[in-house]
């Protein structure tokens, strides 16, 4: 098993590339960042559920991907921030995706949390991800 440098990001291309290829769900391991991006997703209408089966020898986290009429809930997914340049943003410089259609996710000192929410809650934090 190779070692990864960014598990976020592995996590994020797993669910664009099985999103792409019209895969019903697809495993990644576990994380508490990982279960928090996916609830986010969920919330969102990204992803029909999430699960985390501890059943393993380690634990996984089972995300069942979304479609809507035969099409990809999702479009596309941007990494903001990644261990080798770190991306921070205050609350009035969270960006808009596509003026609101898309949502960005956040890690702030109160969790992880949507673009949306941290506007209204005043927080800045790393900006994890664009997603649309």
């Amino acid at each position: 098993m190779a070692v990864l440098t960014d598990p976020i990001s592995d996590f994020l291309t797993r669910f664009k590339n099985a999103s792409r290829a019209r895969k019903d769900g697809f495993t990644a391991p576990y994380s508490k960042i990982k279960a928090e991006i996916a609830r986010i997703l969920q919330e969102e209408g990204y992803v029909w559920s999430y699960e985390v089966d501890t059943s393993g020898k380690f634990p996984e986290i089972k995300v069942k991907t979304k479609f809507v009429d035969r099409k990809p809930a999702l479009t596309d997914v941007k990494r903001m921030s990644r261990p080798g340049l770190r991306h921070y943003v205050n609350s009035e410089e969270i960006p808009r995706v596509l003026n609101g259609l898309g949502i960005a996710i956040l890690s702030t000192s109160r969790g992880i949390m949507t673009g949306h929410a941290a506007r209204k809650a005043k927080v800045g934090g790393e900006l994890l991800a664009l997603v649309w």
